[in-house]
């Protein structure tokens, strides 16, 4: 399709049909079980994954992939006849990723293609890479899209709810949760995206707490441009969805399953709350 293509990495959580629906091509990170080796979302599904992560083997790792991946991306999205690229990956603060795609970018003349951190991760940098490709199918050139996705970065928010701590600490990508660590017995943390990097935003007492507090900070952030929820094989996600259901916001609610990128550091039993801040008058995002 002629114009500008979306490329991203599989750290966006979107599903096999999101993908297919706004024409949107995902470079897969690397999941490592101990010497096993599997691409994301091609040779290991979020449902594999997780019927994985409830035995007793080794924890999951990742790896970026590498700048021929997204170059070889970059090349299929020009010889389908796009005129132009725009690469949204994963936080630089958590991944290899973004790297990896800037080094295929200087690289390549092909077409243009202009690389964006979106200091996001799951369904966060999902909805800024579904809004990106509702407006390149409108027409929308370059710039444009480069000028809207940065507009609509910091009003981007990820919160969640983990079942606990074990695959965060092994990971080592607590950053601004480092301090959590050790203090769990009943502590719930209600976890943040701040600056592209994994934070503490709060202790609860309670998962159901954590829950409560989670749907408060999403309604007094409405109205919202865009709304996803990540699906970290819990048992409670429905309700989560359904105290959603009539918050403000200009989209439907996407309902996904959290992948193996987010989920081999997060856990199982974790639900990831994303959106986006509607701009503007009324909105939070000001």
């Amino acid at each position: 399709m002629p114009g500008v293509h979306i490329v991203t990495d599989s750290a966006c959580d979107l599903t096999d049909q999101l993908v297919k629906e706004h024409n949107v091509t995902v470079v897969p990170l690397t999941i490592r079980f101990g010497s096993e080796e599997l691409e994301d979302r091609r040779q290991l599904s979020p449902a594999e994954f997780w019927e994985r992560c409830h035995g007793k083997g080794d924890l999951p790792q990742t790896a970026a992939p590498s700048p021929g991946a997204f170059q070889a991306a970059f090349q299929q999205a020009a010889d389908e006849g796009a005129e132009a690229v725009l690469c949204l990956t994963i936080s630089s603060k958590v991944s290899g990723t973004y790297g990896s795609a800037v080094t295929a970018a200087d690289t390549f003349s092909t077409v243009p293609v202009r690389v964006v951190d979106t200091y996001s991760l799951t369904m966060g940098q999902g909805l800024l890479v579904i809004a990106a490709a509702e407006e390149a199918a409108a027409g929308a050139g370059l710039d444009e899209l480069v000028a809207a996705t940065e507009d609509r970065i910091p009003r981007t928010r990820i919160y969640g709810v983990l079942g606990g701590l074990e695959h965060l600490q092994r990971g080592g990508r607590v950053g601004g949760a480092r301090a959590l660590l050790g203090s769990l017995l009943n502590i719930k943390p209600v976890i943040q995206l701040k600056d592209g990097e994994v934070a503490e935003e709060s202790k609860q007492r309670t998962r159901s707490k954590a829950l409560a507090y989670l749907n408060d900070k999403v309604r007094a952030d409405a109205p919202l441009e865009r709304l996803a929820v990540a699906d970290g094989a819990c048992d409670d996600i429905v309700e989560v969805r359904a105290k959603m259901s009539d918050i403000a916001v200009e989209h439907p609610l996407v309902a996904v399953q959290l992948g193996p990128v987010v989920g081999s550091h997060a856990g199982p039993n974790t639900v990831g709350v994303c959106y986006i801040v509607a701009a503007g008058p009324g909105g939070a995002g000001e």
